[in-house]
């Protein structure tokens, strides 16, 4: 069960009972119930079942890198083309790509990440 606050939270006797807190972020929110709907989307979503089998072996955090950019159709899309490399067919090359683009993400988006992972032994 997931105890949500509202504005000011809880109060203090009911918090007793509690056997965990869980935070989300250093932020502040109105209430609890989305940062409650994160934590249980982000466990559900480990549960057999749950995702299409295999979907979620490459995703931020897996490897301890965020994930490399997503593409999808039209192949031009605002003059901006999904990289060549991406449309090639060569596995090989798919997989430096995306790599190569994870560790950029992650030095652009979250350069603290780059401090805790040894980067010769990635693979994805």
């Amino acid at each position: 069960m997931l105890l949500c606050g509202r504005y000011e939270g809880i109060d203090e006797r009911a918090l007793e009972a509690v056997d965990e807190r869980i935070s989300i972020g250093d932020y502040i929110v109105t209430g609890g119930e989305i940062p409650a709907m994160a934590v249980a989307d982000a466990a559900l979503r480990l549960l057999p079942g749950v995702l299409k089998a295999g979907s979620a072996e490459e995703e931020s955090f897996e490897t301890g890198l965020l994930e490399y950019p997503q593409y999808t159709q039209p192949a031009e899309l605002f003059g901006q083309r999904v990289p060549e490399v991406l449309c090639s067919g060569d596995h090989a090359k798919v997989a430096e790509w995306r790599q190569a683009a994870a560790v950029r993400a992650t030095a652009r988006f979250r350069p603290d990440l780059l401090e805790t992972i040894d980067l010769t032994s990635q693979k994805r």
